[in-house]
């Protein structure tokens, strides 16, 4: 299973797993189906699961487009842009988040408020 997918409201992404946090990649993939009502902070979508994974290799800093676990908060992210902890138009994390996807499409997220229904579930 290389790819699984995000619905966010009624936008449907297709995201790729990384390797970088293989420990974070198998939390949630043996979570999926996972969902919650995400809250938006900046360009980045965020909710609790209660899936607890520890710090891996994670980082502040990522590309757009990145789905990360936030271990402080038991969270799953969605970053598409600046949020208000980057310093330039990279986003960048609360704290250090551990990495697991990516999409590529990232246009439709703008349009999203707070609020919004997040799904990661298998690919069909």
């Amino acid at each position: 299973m290389d790819e699984f997918t995000v619905v966010v409201d009624d936008h449907e992404f297709t995201a790729t797993w990384v390797a970088e946090n293989p420990e974070t990649r198998a939390a949630i993939a043996d979570a999926l189906p996972i969902e919650g009502r995400a809250s938006r902070w900046g360009d980045e979508l965020y909710f609790s699961t209660d899936i607890e994974v520890p710090i891996e290799n994670a980082r502040e800093t990522v590309e757009p487009g990145t789905l990360a676990y936030w271990p402080q908060g038991q969270a799953v992210c969605l970053f598409w842009g600046p949020t208000p902890a980057s310093t330039d138009d990279e986003p960048r994390a609360a704290s250090p988040v551990n990495v697991f996807a990516r999409i590529t499409e990232t246009t439709p997220l703008s349009r999203i408020d707070g609020g919004a229904r997040m799904r990661l579930s298998s690919k069909k």
